[in-house]
């Protein structure tokens, strides 16, 4: 009798671990797993700030289309030639929605 006790305490101990470690598991998952998983996440769901940096080869079409603002030249009258794009140009970014 005493066996069989040892023996449901023993299965009741192993389930317990293999159902903790699922749970910890499951809530890396549902988290995100780490940061840099984060950060990918948040940078597809808002890939571009309200205020965008140029940086080096990008083109105006290219960041229309990187961040779905097809009105950069109107939004931003500092930009007097589109061609002229400089990496450094400060540009405001609003996203259609």
């Amino acid at each position: 009798m005493r066996r069989i006790r040892s023996s449901a305490a023993e299965t009741a101990c192993l389930y317990g671990a293999v159902i903790l470690a699922l749970m910890t598991l499951l809530s890396r998952i549902g988290n995100g797993g780490d940061a840099e998983l984060r950060a990918r996440r948040e940078r597809v769901l808002r890939p571009c700030d309200e205020l965008y940096v140029v940086r080096e080869g990008e083109t105006l079409h290219t960041i229309s289309e990187k961040c779905g603002d097809p009105y950069i030249v109107e939004e931003n009258p500092h930009i007097h030639d589109p061609d002229d794009v400089i990496p450094g140009l400060v540009i405001k970014i609003t996203p259609l929605k």
